[in-house]
């Protein structure tokens, strides 16, 4: 992705590089790999810059010490609070309910931010396809590994969900439904686990 005529977009990404400096994916590639994808699907769909510099910022508050006036003095309101629709809330401590939170979040936060988390999701459906397609029998892992698997699942399921409920147009959505069915077209792969 070309960040030429997106002066935020440019600004986000030397910002995000810093802030995530170090930090890895569980496959070990660099953590801001993830969040320059989000940003990348987004620019595909023609979003306008200050999405697209959300995209790349959507994992600060989670992942770093950067907080949301942190990036409202950097970004601004707008910015800020599209990543802060997109963030987990972690005072919430069990994953389903954190998660459940979440949806009703972005749900309430307008078509921006279904836009940032539909790419966010497409982005992670993508990481558990290259995980499970590195597991050679996820049947055979441990009890522990399948069930942190299948709650993904069904969040990304949920998900997918709510945004063909909020943004059946996009085409970020239809992207998201192909991944989630090409992730669950071995039903064998995934039999118990979903």
């Amino acid at each position: 992705m070309s960040v030429e005529g997106l002066p935020k977009t440019a600004r986000a990404v030397r910002y995000a590089e810093r802030m995530h400096s170090g930090q890895r994916r569980g496959d070990g590639s660099r953590f801001v790999n993830h969040p320059l994808e989000v940003a990348s699907l987004l620019h595909d769909t023609g979003a306008p810059d200050h999405l697209i510099a959300a995209g790349v910022l959507h994992d600060l508050i989670e992942k770093t010490d950067v907080t949301e006036s942190d990036l409202t003095n950097r970004f601004g309101s707008k910015i800020a609070g599209l990543v802060a629709a997109v963030s987990d809330d972690d005072r919430i401590r069990g994953y389903a309910e954190r998660k459940a939170a979440l949806r009703r979040k972005v749900a309430g936060a307008g078509n921006e931010a279904l836009s940032l988390f539909a790419a966010d999701k497409i982005s992670k459906l993508r990481e558990l396809r290259r995980e499970t397609a590195s597991d050679r029998d996820i049947r055979s892992a441990s009890g522990r590994v399948r069930e942190v698997k299948a709650r993904r699942l069904r969040h990304y399921r949920r998900s997918l969900a709510l945004l063909e409920e909020r943004l059946p147009e996009s085409p970020l959505v239809g992207e998201l439904r192909e991944e989630l069915g090409a992730l669950l077209r071995d039903r064998e792969l995934f039999a118990g686990v979903a």
